[in-house]
């Protein structure tokens, strides 16, 4: 049985939080690949493959380790019979995988996914696709997310948009007494699936829209919905009353919080905040948060329950769309207790891993 970490930790320390860590370096492609399993408690890890660039591969190995985490906190507090376990694909700096580099790639992740016996099953992340997730596939069969033409459930994307949007309205309500989107002033950084998706979908309930993304080209999407422009570092100093962090983490620095002009942040991106304790400076500007890992469970919802024996369109739907109301009694139990956001959305997570559904 596993045991649960008595707190949550910012960085692994001297002691490992996790069940697994493996670490292996492909034997086809010779890249670094690693894979941690934080929790197993409500059933087998589920968390996608990240391919990304980093200084180091111990840089990527902690990468893993601290997504894991997240996972766990994603899926419990989705209520999913799922755990947190996370794919890192280490990239060194200035290295441009080929579509050979990649494809072989894959199958080492498969291989390696494979070998931890069905405790983990991972799936599309950041720089990975469905038709990689279909690579893998051919070495393991713990796998989701595949394209639809090959029996799979295709892209998450929409579910996570959905999902945000969800929490985003209830944020809304709580932040200025309406989920009305309509002449609301929002800045949304980062266009990339989700972020675009929101973006527009709010541009059509007639928000007051700014964006950016450090892609430029981005633009073409701005001037198609009537959004003001700005550079990625300007945003968030924009007045109005919802900042949606739509891009990479860490964004939340002490001197961004500092420095927004808005009633609340909602949105996808992960690892929102750059500090452990940016959830407090946020709650003492009067600025509310809803908890990252909360707001953007559409997709891993949409994988999990989707890749059931006998999925249900509806009843995903309806569970992507009960996001909005977890945020909102995260509110509440912040609220009631006078702690944070981040600690009151974290304390419901954990209350399900205290007693596990299949205990």
């Amino acid at each position: 049985m596993s045991v649960l970490p008595a707190h949550l930790v910012e960085a692994t320390g001297t002691n490992l939080p996790h069940e697994t860590l493996h670490v292996v370096k492909g034997r086809r492609s010779g890249l670094t690949i690693s894979i941690a399993v934080h929790s197993t408690v409500l059933g087998p890890a589920l968390g996608g493959c990240r391919v990304w660039t980093y200084d180091s591969w111990v840089d990527a190995v902690n990468d893993s380790l601290r997504l894991a985490e997240g996972m766990t906190l994603k899926n419990s507090a989705a209520g999913l019979n799922r755990g947190g376990g996370k794919t890192v694909v280490y990239v060194p700096r200035g290295t441009v995988l080929t579509p050979e580099q990649r494809h072989d790639a894959m199958l080492d992740l498969g291989d390696a996914v494979e070998s931890l016996g069905g405790a983990y099953m991972t799936a599309e992340d950041v720089g990975t696709s469905a038709e990689d997730m279909a690579v893998v596939a051919t070495r393991t069969s713990h796998v989701c997310g595949l394209p639809s033409s090959q029996g799979g459930v295709g892209e998450p994307s929409d579910a996570t948009a959905a999902g945000v949007y969800a929490g985003l309205l209830s944020t809304l309500e709580r932040a200025v007494g309406s989920r009305s989107v309509a002449g609301r002033r929002v800045t949304v950084l980062g266009l990339g699936h989700v972020g675009s998706i929101i973006a527009m979908r709010l541009a059509a309930e007639g928000a007051v829209l700014t964006v950016t993304d450090v892609n430029s080209a981005k633009r073409t999407l701005a001037e198609a919905i009537g959004a003001t422009w700005v550079e990625p570092h300007e945003a968030h100093a924009v007045e109005g009353d919802l900042f949606v962090p739509a891009g990479v983490g860490g964004v939340l620095t002490d001197q961004v919080i500092d420095e927004l002009r808005v009633k609340a942040v909602v949105g996808p991106a992960n690892n929102q905040l750059a500090h452990r304790s940016g959830a407090k400076r946020l709650a003492a500007r009067g600025i509310l948060w809803a908890p990252d890992f909360v707001v953007n469970a559409g997709g891993v919802i949409f994988l999990s329950m989707m890749s059931e024996d006998e999925p249900s369109a509806a009843a995903t739907a309806e569970r992507v769309d009960r996001i909005g109301d977890t945020v909102t009694e995260i509110f509440d139990v912040a609220e009631e207790r006078g702690i944070t956001t981040l600690e009151a959305a974290e304390e419901i997570a954990l209350e399900r891993l205290r007693e596990p559904a299949n205990a």
